[in-house]
């Protein structure tokens, strides 16, 4: 039996969101915001939160430094019932933060990367893959060292019998350097969202970049915001229209919940487009809360919203 359902390989930084800022920022200029929160943030600790939530039994490996905002990082996770105990904590470098600056429905990132520049494939054990049955990775591009390893890591995930996913996230340096063809024959899930699958692929249009990229080994979902999904399995394109809730809060950390529903039913072998559907349900519901976790109180509420959600759409 394996310990664990998934292992979740990635960034780990607190979120500093400023809200409800009067005008966006501008150089030598001052504004004010009208909210702020300092939460647990990074792409791949929301997703292993809210899988967490979802009822899957989940560990986390990634790296913090030593201090306050490490031990944030942590406790938020153990909060939320995710292993942390394979979790590196480093006496050289500092914990990642994110500032994200939010304008009406928009938002503007900046990150200092800190500990997550130095967390590769030495510090992933073969007893720690061999203990899960999935292994998510995210965020490959905000990670030089994860990202340098990456085939390495999901080779021997491979070797040890464990279904991948792949979210890469946005690449802040825009050089987009990854190998695609070799991705959809070592990964079962790959998860861009729309900006990020048009910059990958060098195709604005997405449906036809979509149509490049059919019958690959892959799963292909492209989450597309509040259009809704795509997805490429096999010969069969599907569509998942999304569900717009209220209250609405922020989207931060919105397609992170999606995945997390979307790998919950994939590991359970949901038909795909069920784990499509799952996905934007769980997106929609991270809508209703400010920061990526908050919406994900308990798998009652949960249960709950997804009933109410499909009744009322």
């Amino acid at each position: 039996m394996k310990k664990f359902d998934i292992l979740v390989v990635g960034e780990l930084n607190m979120d500093l969101i400023l809200s409800d800022i009067q005008q966006f920022p501008a150089l030598e200029k001052e504004v004010m915001a009208e909210g702020m929160l300092l939460t647990l943030g990074s792409s791949s600790a929301i997703f292993a939160s809210n899988l967490s939530a979802i009822g899957n039994n989940v560990a986390f490996i990634g790296m913090v430094g030593k201090d306050s905002f490490g031990e944030k990082v942590i406790s938020s996770l153990d909060a939320k019932n995710v292993n942390t105990t394979s979790i590196v904590v480093s006496n050289e470098h500092k914990t990642g933060i994110t500032v994200a600056m939010v304008y009406q429905k928009e938002r503007a990132m900046v990150t200092f990367a800190g500990a997550m520049n130095h967390f590769g494939n030495e510090q992933i054990s073969d007893d720690l893959l061999k203990s899960a049955k999935h292994l998510h990775i995210s965020s490959i591009f905000l990670q030089p060292q994860l990202k340098q390893d990456l085939y390495k890591i999901l080779n021997r995930a491979k070797d040890f019998g464990l279904t991948i996913s792949l979210d890469p996230q946005w690449d802040p340096n825009e050089k987009w350097d990854l190998d695609l063809e070799a991705i959809f024959d070592l990964v079962d899930v790959f998860l861009p969202n729309s900006a990020e699958w048009k910059c990958l692929c060098g195709d604005s249009d997405l449906k036809n970049s979509l149509l490049k990229f059919k019958n690959r080994k892959a799963i292909l979902v492209v989450k597309d915001g509040i259009k809704g999904a795509y997805c490429w399995h096999q010969e069969n394109l599907i569509f998942q229209q999304a569900f717009i809730c209220l209250p609405y809060a922020d989207a931060i950390g919105a397609g992170d919940s999606f995945d997390a529903g979307f790998i919950h039913a994939f590991i359970q072998h949901e038909e795909v487009s069920e784990c499509l559907l799952n996905g934007c349900l769980m997106g929609a519901l991270n809508t209703t809360c400010a920061g990526g976790t908050a919406a994900f109180s308990s798998e009652k509420d949960i249960a709950k919203f997804i009933e109410n959600t499909l009744n009322t759409n």
